[in-house]
């Protein structure tokens, strides 16, 4: 009986296939059969089944674009309703040239367009209220670059120049005009908070005072509220947090008193102050 070798015959045909998709590095493919399809008795050359059809972002003879390049900051226009980081040095930067009276938001709105119309007028560029490259260049060319504690204050308004009273020894240092207390040692300012006062029938006391006594705990006599970290400046005057300030800001008022909204600050400031430290209040 003879013995089969163990070995197929792969037609011709089929195996220069085989061999031409090994040789371009093709992924495997099926090879059809070789009896008549078309029912006419003729031979159909062996075909490979056709791979998936590729998808509309990857031509079959064209290389995927490359990613399109970011804009630069100094390309983007910045006009009302924009925001971000941009935005904040914009805002930073109009401070510093005296054009933006509060502190950076990030958003640009109607204050931040009313700002950059003065200084496009101040710079004699057009007053369009919007940010090209052309105004984004003057803006830099006239102001540094703004620094943390410009570009996040931690007041909402800037604190202005300190009165000169507050210049020497250890002061709390209270404006009127912006809103603001600075606690100021040997004419350095430490910290500031945001801070309110007395209604017109109430009105906050103007002058320079001491600190009589403080308070932690503190509630009021006279209006049985809250007065956590009193520092006592004028009878019944005193600087203290106040959660309806932090709640309602400035459309409510106190009593005389100078409310802080920022508890932490606040806070620290009474573990700083002493019996005796000056307060000076002015407009």
């Amino acid at each position: 009986m003879k013995r089969s070798s163990g070995r197929r015959t792969v037609p011709a045909g089929v195996a220069v296939l085989v061999v031409a998709a090994l040789a371009v590095g093709c992924r495997p493919v099926t090879v059809t059969g070789t009896t008549p399809s078309d029912g006419k008795g003729g031979r159909h050359t062996p075909t490979a089944s056709a791979p998936p059809p590729l998808g509309p972002r990857e031509p079959p003879h064209r290389s995927p674009a490359p990613p399109r390049p970011h804009h630069t900051a100094s390309a983007r226009v910045m006009a009302h309703g924009s925001h971000g980081a941009r935005v904040r040095e914009l805002q930073a930067r109009l401070v510093q040239l005296g054009l933006f009276d509060r502190a950076p938001t990030g958003y640009y709105a109607s204050v931040t367009a009313a700002a950059v119309r003065d200084f496009q007028g101040e710079a004699g560029l057009p007053r369009t209220g919007t940010v090209g490259p052309a105004d984004w260049r003057a803006v830099l060319a006239r102001t540094h670059r703004p620094s943390p504690s410009e570009l996040r204050p931690s007041t909402s308004r800037p604190i202005g120049t300190p009165d000169p009273r507050c210049m020497t020894g250890r002061v709390i240092c209270i404006s009127k005009r912006s809103n603001t207390l600075a606690w100021i040692v040997d004419g350095r300012t430490v910290s500031a908070m945001d801070v309110r006062f007395g209604s017109q029938y109430t009105p906050t006391r103007e002058g320079t005072f001491a600190i009589t006594f403080k308070s932690r705990h503190h509630v009021s006599t006279i209006y049985h509220t809250a007065m956590p970290y009193a520092m006592f400046f004028s009878g019944g005057q005193a600087v203290h947090y106040s959660a309806d300030f932090a709640a309602r800001g400035y459309r409510g008022a106190s009593h005389g008193c100078v409310n802080v909204r920022d508890k932490a600050r606040i806070a620290a400031l009474f573990a700083a102050v002493r019996k005796g430290t000056r307060v000076v209040i002015y407009h």
